[in-house]
């Protein structure tokens, strides 16, 4: 979600789900966990007083948050229909966003050419991954659907060697980018023939992962250096895609006929704390401690998304599951490396 820092702008957020991304990018809020990821990030923040609360311990906060947002999800679809739950999560983060800005005096950005390019970045870094997870987790466990968010950095990768001619390859990504894919077919036991898996609902998850690195790619090329704070631009992003499921919702769903309490306190708590919330911790931790520490959201939140769908939900939990996403991550880890081994700065993560 987040901030810049060194005078750079970062990159996304909100997300069930962050994810991190291509260096020097900037950050698009409400990704995930979704990350969550995952705000784009396109000014340096103005001199802050210090936090009342330690950078650790919001890091901690903002991980489980977001951790949790898979689990959210799939009590949400329990008793609403997957773009119902989008909608609803929208639009609670969208509200939070909006008293931020009010307290902060912020107003949204001007210009028709910004809200196009904050139209195209809300549909892939939001609405359309948001929805994609919803709709996987009708058939699929939220542990799993967690670790197919773990993928994002791995798609980023393979993209922005494609589409960013200045994010070159080195032999230590492209081998992060491999072991990363095998640990995505050991989580989905491919030696078993993928005996028990729901295809489409896993296809779908690994979609909405996919999704955040294009548009990632997509607000690098085209918002970055535009004057607006993290805050109003992520404000705006999260309005648009409020409205795009407005739209749509009501095109594939009926309203519903009474409404269930908890699902819709999970679909609540899902905007406000995962969404809206988490986007402004992030936003905080990154203007403080910078992106490459603040990136590292991304490795917990899978580990916390398995526990919470094993613990909670009563989820079934193999031996590849967890094996399978430590690779994953040691994969993701790798691509995100540099030359003299430093990390890439975050560009997102749900």
């Amino acid at each position: 979600m987040s901030a810049p820092t060194e005078s750079r702008a970062s990159l996304p957020a909100a997300a069930p789900h962050p994810r991190p991304a291509p260096d020097t990018a900037p950050n698009t809020a409400a990704n995930p966990p979704h990350t969550p990821p995952g705000t784009t990030a396109v000014r340096a923040p103005d001199a802050a007083p210090a936090p009342a609360l330690d950078w650790r311990l919001r890091f901690g906060a903002l991980s489980l948050v977001w951790g949790f947002s898979f689990l959210l999800i799939k009590v949400g679809t329990d008793g609403y229909a997957p773009f119902q739950v989008t909608l609803g999560r929208l639009l609670f983060g969208t509200l939070v966003l909006a008293v931020a800005m009010a307290w902060k005096r912020e107003r949204l950005p001007r210009g028709a050419r910004t809200w196009g390019h904050l139209a195209v970045a809300a549909l892939f870094l939001n609405a359309l991954p948001f929805s994609l997870f919803a709709y996987s987790e009708l058939t699929i466990p939220s542990t799993l659907a967690g670790i197919c968010n773990a993928t994002s950095p791995l798609w980023g990768m393979a993209l922005s060697m494609v589409a960013l001619s200045e994010d070159r390859p080195t032999r230590r990504r492209v081998a992060g980018l491999g072991i990363g894919f095998l640990g995505v077919l050991t989580v989905l036991g491919a030696w078993q023939g993928f005996h028990g898996l729901d295809a489409a609902g896993t296809a779908m998850a690994l979609l909405a992962s996919l999704s955040y690195p294009i548009g990632w790619i997509y607000v690098r090329r085209t918002l970055v250096g535009s004057g607006h704070s993290n805050l109003s631009l992520t404000g705006a992003q999260l309005l648009l895609a409020t409205v795009q499921l407005a739209v749509v919702t009501p095109l594939f769903t009926s309203a519903p006929t009474h409404f269930a309490l908890v699902p819709l306190l999970a679909v609540i708590a899902l905007g406000a704390l995962g969404t809206g919330f988490a986007v402004l911790i992030q936003y905080g931790l990154v203007a403080e401690v910078g992106p490459t520490t603040a990136q590292m959201v991304t490795y917990f939140i899978p580990v916390i998304a398995t526990a919470a769908g094993v613990a909670v939900l009563g989820e079934s939990l193999t031996w590849s599951t967890p094996v399978g996403a430590a690779i994953v991550l040691a994969g993701a880890a790798l691509t995100q490396t540099r030359a003299g081994n430093s990390p890439s700065r975050p560009k997102n993560p749900s």
